[in-house]
């Protein structure tokens, strides 16, 4: 039974894809509290722009907006080859994940550290490793729930955008719904987070939430269109795996799952 089910294709690039796209969900939590400087990544001095009266902005983004783009580029895939319930389950798997995840990490914070542990990396410049540990993997309530609706919102909306484009293309278009429907998803997601996260749960003002929501915006829109290619070169990589009769029969039961058929 376990040889049958891994020896099928199609099986074998749902989990394969699955795997790949929790995983960088998941990572892109984890190493989010990190913020760094775009401008300075590429050497350059930080622009110092202002927006809706918002002064001294700059492209100050999380660490975790480096993997977000590939987890909407295999939300499109996922769509396009397995339909909007595989999107959905694996949305809804994710978030699970992702909480557990933050439990845990709320019960490794409040174990009590070995006497030896907290001094252990003095010589490198942390002084006390516990409270580093706290700082990195104890972030805020308000954070937490901020990027979970975010990232349900908008996978929500990827899907739908994705699924009513190829109603409207079928095959063709391909860099249409795929990176329309990322476009779409990723404005909105960008304000809800802030909005959930700060405007809510720190007291920021609404002209900075949209202020940085359009600096993150501008950034994941970038991306979206530089990730196009590899949008294509992903499908044209698993019809070469699947083979041209089977790629074209899931593409057209993954619309037809989607409706209801």
């Amino acid at each position: 039974m376990i040889e049958t089910i891994i020896r099928d294709r199609p099986t074998r690039l749902f989990l394969g894809l699955s795997a790949f796209f929790v995983t960088n969900a998941l990572i892109a939590e984890f190493i989010g509290v990190k913020i760094f400087s775009f401008e300075k990544l590429w050497g350059l001095a930080p622009l110092n722009f202002s927006l809706l009266g918002q002064e001294n902005l700059a492209f100050n983004l999380t660490a975790g907006v480096l993997l977000w783009p590939f987890v909407f580029v295999m939300t499109d895939i996922i769509n396009e080859y397995f339909g909007k319930r595989a999107v959905q389950f694996l949305s809804f798997l994710t978030v699970g994940m992702i909480a557990y995840a933050f439990v845990m990490f709320g019960i490794g914070i409040q174990l009590p550290p070995a006497d030896f542990w907290p001094p252990s990396m003095q010589a490198q410049g942390i002084p006390d490793m516990n409270q580093a540990f706290r700082g990195i993997f104890g972030q805020g309530l308000w954070i937490i729930i901020g990027s979970i609706i975010a990232f349900l919102v908008g996978q929500i909306i990827d899907v739908t955008v994705f699924q009513r484009l190829k109603r409207l293309t079928g095959e063709k278009a391909l860099w249409l719904r795929a990176t329309g429907s990322t476009l779409v998803s990723q404005f909105i997601d960008s304000y809800v987070v802030l909005f959930v996260a700060f405007y809510l749960g720190a007291n920021w003002s609404l002209p900075l939430v949209l202020a940085i929501g359009t600096v993150n915006y501008i950034y994941k829109f970038s991306c979206a269109l530089l990730l196009t290619p590899v949008i294509y070169g992903a499908h044209v990589a698993i019809d070469r795996y699947l083979g041209a009769e089977m790629s074209e029969a899931m593409r057209k039961q993954a619309m037809g799952v989607s409706d209801g058929k």
